[in-house]
């Protein structure tokens, strides 16, 4: 078990930064930090849960840096996302 919680056989990893939303091409691309993930498999599941959320269109996931990239058609609700990624068994930083 991965010492963040989840079952992905990972181990941890923190990075902090602040969300960006940016105009996307068909709506809003906002880019989040979450600490934890250092592996697909937490990627996978971090993205899963994320896909849940209503509006989402899309998710881009770069493990190295824990950067997750959400494109939605209109902003989405902060507090959505961290309870998707709370979900996922991971800590939304910013």
């Amino acid at each position: 078990m991965c010492t963040t919680g989840t079952s992905c056989g990972c181990g941890t990893a923190t990075t902090d930064s602040t969300p960006a939303a940016v105009e996307a091409v068909d709506g809003v691309r906002t880019t989040y930090t979450v600490s934890g993930m250092t592996c697909t498999g937490c990627a996978n599941n971090v993205s899963k849960q994320i896909r849940t959320v209503e509006g989402v269109t899309g998710v881009e996931i770069d493990v190295a840096s824990g950067t997750v990239a959400v494109s939605s058609a209109a902003p989405l609700e902060t507090a959505d996302v961290r309870a998707a990624v709370e979900k996922a068994g991971y800590q939304l930083v910013s």
